[in-house]
């Protein structure tokens, strides 16, 4: 998949890497990588567009989950975070790529992205 001309713009918001180590042995993560990805395709993970809610310890937790269509060879870690239109987005497990049985080629990237609040 080639960027999408009239895509979203999204930022890829990846761990830095380790500088130290804190005082329990722990490394400490560097400041966060941020890698623009233009050219790609948003879409609500339910039909639509609601999200879940779920009553937790007397809370309201409500997840929305948007599925990213990213153009093919975008490298896309199950730690990083997303940012689409300002708010962030924890990657939900592995990104796919597809690739076309019939041409050979790589199709998009996607992905499951999720954001939990409450």
């Amino acid at each position: 998949m080639r960027a999408l001309p009239q895509g979203e713009t999204v930022t890829i918001v990846r761990p830095g890497a380790p500088t130290g180590y804190n005082e329990y042995g722990v490394e400490t993560p560097g400041p966060p990588e941020e890698i623009p990805v233009p050219g790609c395709g948003i879409a609500p993970r339910d039909g639509n567009a609601a999200g879940g809610n779920e009553q937790t310890q007397a809370r309201d937790t409500v997840i929305i989950g948007l599925t990213l269509y990213a153009p093919a060879g975008t490298d896309l870690r199950p730690t990083d975070q997303v940012r689409v239109a300002g708010v962030l987005y924890e990657v939900d497990g592995q990104a796919g790529v597809f690739r076309s049985p019939f041409t050979g080629s790589n199709g998009p990237v996607v992905a499951a992205l999720e954001r939990v609040t409450g």
